[in-house]
């Protein structure tokens, strides 16, 4: 499967929202809200944007990608299911002693995924690290690292962000996934990290605010990132916390809840 027409993002981030749902109510846990609500820019990346082949993952030319916020690892093992990395039968057993799909990616057992991530605000300066060495190397690959809107909240992710500006790493590009809400309840009540956005530009990058499941608006941001020179970019993602599920969307109780037999029924009917 090669690049995907525009027209048909939707309906893959669909299957992979169907996918988030079904490995959650089958592992009678997880993170059902900050997976569904980066589904579609995930969608844009593996299925339009990155230079990847399910065939090779671990193709030195290959883009990289790095899930910060790793307790959404639901969203990368549907994505990277759908995309071919391995087969789609195996997100039932999410979590399950004996799968490659633990509650966090771990990049030893799992095809396409670049990085073993959890522990909340490492992941950028890990980023750092693949698009210094991209051009150290001289090997022309981008990176990409997403990050959530509390996770930001951690002091690392700071020095991660003034440490791309200092090495100049326009292969970088950042996306916070700003659905506003985390375990305890609206970002801004527990820890504001707004203007998100003023923050990184007075680091030094280059900031575009896009609405996150929005695909012309994704896809321009992330055409226009790749022209950039000279310095990183962060895309401002306005998300909704547990897009595509009515019940779940906007209620921070779904951040780390599964749901129960009648959620996931109705859940699966709103994404059929």
């Amino acid at each position: 499967m090669g690049r995907l027409k525009k027209e048909e993002l939707p309906g893959i981030a669909r299957e992979i929202r169907k996918g988030i749902i079904e490995s959650v109510y089958n592992a009678k846990s997880g993170h059902p809200g900050g997976s569904l609500s980066c589904a579609d820019i995930l969608t844009v990346l593996y299925f339009y944007q990155m230079n990847i082949n399910p065939e090779n993952p671990d193709a030195k030319e290959r883009d990289r990608f790095v899930l910060s916020k790793g307790h959404a690892a639901p969203a990368l093992y549907s994505t990277l299911a759908n995309r071919g990395f391995f087969d789609k039968s195996e997100l039932i057993n999410l979590r399950k002693i004996d799968s490659i799909l633990q509650g966090h990616p771990d990049m030893n057992k799992i095809p396409g995924v670049d990085m073993t991530t959890g522990s909340l605000g490492q992941g950028l300066s890990i980023a750092n690290g693949m698009a210094i060495s991209s051009k150290l190397n001289k090997e022309g690959y981008r990176v990409y690292c997403l990050l959530g809107d509390g996770e930001i909240q951690e002091g690392q992710v700071w020095e991660a962000a003034m440490s791309a500006v200092h090495y100049k790493l326009d292969n970088l590009c950042i996306i916070v996934d700003n659905n506003n809400l985390q375990i305890d309840g609206k970002i801004d009540d527990v820890m504001s990290p707004y203007p998100i956005d003023k923050k990184f530009e007075s680091f030094g990058f280059e900031v575009i605010n896009i609405d996150g499941h929005n695909y012309d608006e994704i896809i321009k941001a992330f055409d226009v990132a790749k022209q950039i020179k000279g310095r990183p970019t962060a895309i401002i993602a306005k998300t909704i916390k547990g897009k595509g599920v009515s019940f779940m969307e906007n209620q921070a109780g779904w951040h780390g809840k599964a749901p129960n037999e009648e959620q996931y029924l109705e859940a699966l009917k709103e994404l059929a």
